[in-house]
C-alpha cells in the first residue's frame, strides 16, 4: 500500500478554532495543576512521578553497567595472558561474582523496569502508574540493595560463590566469611522491590487503559511488561525462598543444603534454575517489545502479524517455566527427566522463532530508515539468533553434559543478554530519548556507538564457544601455556575493551546532546503508538486530555488516511493530532511527593546489617524504621494539602495513591 506525504491542512478543533494554549488561557480553572516543586535534589528524592523514577532506574543502572563492566574488563585481563597475575584468586571469584551479580540483577533488570516506568502509563494513555508511592517504594529497594551489596567491598569482601550461588560452595564450612551474606540479603531486598513493582504494573494494565484500548490494541512493548511482570510475581518468590534457606543455613545452623545432615544441594539447584530460567525471559522480552516498537515505525510498515507476536510472548512466558533443568543435566537427574526437560528446551525454540520470522517480515518490503535505534534493533535480531542456535543446542542431553560449566555457556548466555536483551534495550534509548529529554541524540555519534558494540560483542563472545568446546571449563583463574587457549583468551580480551569504548561513546553522546543537543520536534521518527500523542517531555501528567484509541497504531492512523484509490495519504501533522481534541474540562489531580517510600526501603538494609552482623538491636532499629514509614505513609493524603479535594466527591480516600478523574473513570485508591 504507497504511503504518500502530503502538506496537511489546517483544521481546528476546539470552539472557536485556535490552540490548545489560547483554549486554557480562555478558562484557566480548566487544569489544575499541581503545586509540588519539581526542581532541587529533594524533588528527586520525595518524587512520585513514575517518568522521573524511570529516569533514575536509567541512570543507576548505567551506573552500574559502568561498574560491571570494570569488573568484566578485570576478568579479562587476568585471562588475557597464561598464568595471569593481575587479580589473586580470592578478587577473581569476587569479580566474577559481582560482574554476573551486576549485569543481571543491578543493570538489565532495572534498565528495563526504567522503560516500563517511563513509557507503560504513556503507552496505555494513562496519567501515572496504579500506586505511584509503592512504584516509587520500587526505586528506594533497587537502590537500597545495590548499595547493601557493593558496601561488602568495605566490609570484609564482595560475594564471591558465583552469581547463582551453588550449595554447598556457599555453606559457612567453604565460605565462612560474610561475602555470601551480604549477596543473600542484597538479592533480597532487591526481590521485595521487583515484585512490588510487578504487583503495580499488572494492576496499572488491567485498570488503567484508556477509553478503547482493548488488550489487543495495546502497544506490543505494553503486552511484554505484561507478561515479564507476572514473571517476576511468580518468579521472585521462589528465589526468595532458597535465599531464605540458605540463610538459615548460614546465620541459624539450619541444614536444608548439607548433606552430611540429611540436606540435599540438589534442592539450591531446583529452587535457583526454577526461578533463573524464567528470569531469562524477565531479562529478554522488555527488549524484544521495544524490537517490536522500533521496526514498524521505522520499516513504515505495521508489525507483521501482531497478534502472532503477543501471543507467542505469552506463550514463553509460559513454557519459559518448563525448562529450568537443563542446567542441571550433570546433576545425574535420569533418563526420563533429562529427556522430558530435552524437548520442552526443543519446544521453546518455536516461540522464539515466530517472533523472529514476523520481525523479518515486517522489515520485508518496508520503507526502511536506518537510524541508530533500527540498527539496534536489527543487530538484536541477528544476534539473539546466535545466541538461540546455541541455545538450541542444551536441548541435547549428551551435548549439554560437556558443554556444562564451560565457557561454551558463557558465550550463549551473553549472546542472548548482551547481544539480545542489552542491544534492544539501547534501541530503545535511541528511540525514545526525544520523547524524555525532547533532545535528539546524536545519530553519527550513535552509529559509532552500534558498530563498535556489534564488533566488539561478537569479538568477545564468540571464541568463547571455541575455547568452550576445547575444554576451557567457565571459571577457571588462570591457565598454563600449551593448552591452547591463549590466542582466544587474548582475542576475547581485545573484544572486551572494544565493547567498554562504544560505552564510552554512548555516554558523550548523552552528556554532548545534554549540554547542546538539537531540540526534537514533536513527531521525530512519524511515529505509530500513543507514547507520542503528548508533548516530549511529557508533563506531570501526562496528557491534557486522555486519548480515545480506536486501532493498534493510533497516532499513526490519526496523521494517515485512506483515499479512493487505496493510497494512504498524510492528512495531519503531530501537531495538529495533538490540537484536535479539546482538554479534558475534568480538574487533573496529580499524587502529592512523598519521602516515607524512602524510609520504608531504609529499615531493609538496616535489618540486613543487624542480622548478618548479628547484631540484633540493629535489627529492632530497622523494624522500628520500616514500621515507622509504613505508619507515616498510611497517615499521609493522597493529595497536597492544598489541593480542595471537594472538587473530587470527598476527602482522602484513606491514603489512596492516586485521585485522579479522567475519561477513563476514577482511577484505584487504596495502596
Amino acid at each position: 500500500m504507497a504511503i504518500v506525504l502530503e502538506p496537511p491542512s489546517s483544521s481546528p478543533a476546539f470552539p472557536g478554532g485556535g490552540s490548545i494554549s489560547s483554549y486554557i488561557a480562555a478558562d484557566p480553572g480548566l487544569l489544575r495543576r499541581p503545586k509540588e516543586t519539581t526542581k532541587g535534589v529533594w524533588s528527586w528524592v520525595t518524587t512520585v512521578d513514575h517518568k522521573r523514577i524511570g529516569i533514575m532506574y536509567g541512570v543507576a543502572s548505567i551506573l552500574f553497567f559502568m561498574i560491571g563492566g570494570i569488573e568484566a574488563l578485570l576478568i579479562r585481563l587476568q585471562l588475557a595472558r597464561p598464568n595471569g597475575d593481575v587479580l589473586s584468586a580470592n578478587v577473581y571469584n569476587e569479580m566474577f561474582t559481582m560482574h554476573g551479580t551486576t549485569m543481571v540483577f543491578l543493570v538489565v533488570m532495572p534498565l528495563s523496569a526504567a522503560f516500563f516506568n517511563y513509557f507503560l502509563p504513556l503507552q496505555i494513555g494513562a496519567r501515572d502508574v496504579a500506586f505511584p508511592r509503592l512504584n516509587a517504594f520500587s526505586w528506594w529497594c533497587y537502590v537500597a540493595g545495590g548499595i547493601f551489596i557493593y558496601s561488602s567491598f568495605f566490609l570484609g569482601g564482595a560475594p564471591n560463590g558465583g552469581w547463582f550461588g551453588y550449595a554447598p560452595n556457599t555453606s559457612i564450612t567453604f565460605s565462612p566469611g560474610h561475602n555470601i551474606d551480604f549477596w543473600i540479603f542484597g538479592l533480597q531486598i532487591l526481590g521485595i522491590g521487583s515484585t512490588v513493582s510487578a504487583v503495580n504494573f499488572i494492576t496499572t494494565i488491567i485498570n488503567m487503559r484508556a477509553p478503547g484500548m482493548a488488550f489487543l490494541r495495546m502497544p506490543v512493548f505494553t503486552w511484554m511488561t505484561f507478561v515479564s511482570s507476572f514473571l517476576m510475581l511468580f518468579a521472585m518468590p521462589i528465589i526468595t525462598v532458597a535465599l531464605f534457606l540458605l540463610m538459615f543455613d548460614r546465620t541459624f545452623g539450619a541444614n536444608f543444603f548439607n548433606p552430611g545432615a540429611g540436606g540435599d544441594p540438589v534442592l539450591w539447584q531446583h529452587l535457583f534454575w526454577l526461578f533463573g530460567h524464567p528470569e531469562v525471559y524477565i531479562l529478554i522480552l522488555p527488549a524484544m517489545g521495544i524490537v517490536s516498537e522500533v521496526l514498524p515505525t521505522f520499516a513504515r510498515k505495521p508489525l507483521f502479524g501482531y497478534p502472532v507476536v503477543v501471543f507467542s510472548g505469552i506463550a514463553i512466558g509460559f513454557m519459559g517455566w518448563g525448562v529450568w533443568a537443563h542446567h542441571m543435566f550433570a546433576v545425574g537427574l535420569g533418563p526420563v527427566a533429562v529427556s522430558a526437560f530435552g524437548i520442552s528446551t526443543m519446544f521453546i525454540a518455536v516461540p522464539t522463532g515466530v517472533k523472529i520470522f514476523n520481525w523479518t517480515a515486517t522489515l520485508w518490503g518496508g520503507a526502511i530508515r536506518f537510524t541508530t535505534a533500527m540498527l539496534f534493533s536489527v543487530g538484536f535480531i541477528t544476534t539473539f539468533v546466535i545466541g538461540g542456535l546455541s541455545g538450541v543446542t542444551h536441548s541435547l542431553v549428551a551435548s549439554d553434559t560437556q558443554q556444562t560449566d564451560t565457557y561454551y555457556i558463557v558465550a550463549h548466555f551473553h549472546y542472548v543478554l548482551f547481544g539480545g536483551a542489552l542491544m534492544g534495550l539501547f534501541s530503545g534509548f535511541y528511540y525514545w530519548w526525544p520523547k524524555i529529554f525532547g533532545k535528539m541524540l546524536n545519530e553519527k555519534l550513535g552509529k559509532v556507538h552500534f558498530w563498535l558494540m556489534l564488533i566488539g560483542m561478537h569479538v568477545t563472545f564468540f571464541p568463547m564457544h571455541i575455547v568452550g568446546l576445547e575444554g576451557q571449563p567457565r571459571r577457571m583463574y588462570r591457565y598454563d601455556k600449551g593448552m591452547g587457549l591463549d590466542f582466544w583468551n587474548l582475542v576475547e580480551t581485545i573484544g572486551a575493551f572494544i565493547i567498554a569504548l562504544s560505552l564510552v561513546v554512548f555516554l558523550y553522546n548523552a552528556i554532548h546532546t545534554a549540554r547542546k543537543g538539537v531540540a526534537a520536534p514533536r513527531d521525530p521518527w512519524d511515529a505509530r503508538t500513543v507514547e507520542w500523542m503528548t508533548e516530549s517531555p511529557p508533563k506531570p501528567w501526562n496528557f491534557d486530555h486522555v486519548p480515545t484509541v480506536h486501532t493498534v497504531d493510533e497516532f499513526w492512523h490519526r496523521k494517515y488516511a485512506e483515499d479512493e484509490s487505496g493510497t494512504m495519504r498524510r492528512v495531519a501533522t503531530a501537531e495538529q493530532v495533538l490540537a484536535a481534541d479539546p482538554v479534558d474540562p475534568s480538574t487533573i489531580h496529580m499524587p502529592s511527593p512523598s519521602f516515607w517510600p524512602l524510609v520504608v526501603a531504609l529499615g531493609l538494609p538496616v535489618m540486613a546489617y543487624g542480622v548478618l552482623y548479628r547484631a540484633w538491636p540493629l535489627v529492632g532499629v530497622g523494624v522500628v524504621v520500616l514500621l515507622s514509614g509504613v505508619f507515616g505513609w498510611t497517615l499521609e493524603p493522597s493529595a497536597a494539602p492544598h489541593d480542595d479535594l471537594d472538587h473530587h466527591g470527598g476527602g482522602d480516600h484513606g491514603g489512596g495513591e492516586l485521585a485522579s478523574i479522567s475519561t477513563a473513570g476514577a482511577l484505584p485508591a487504596g495502596a
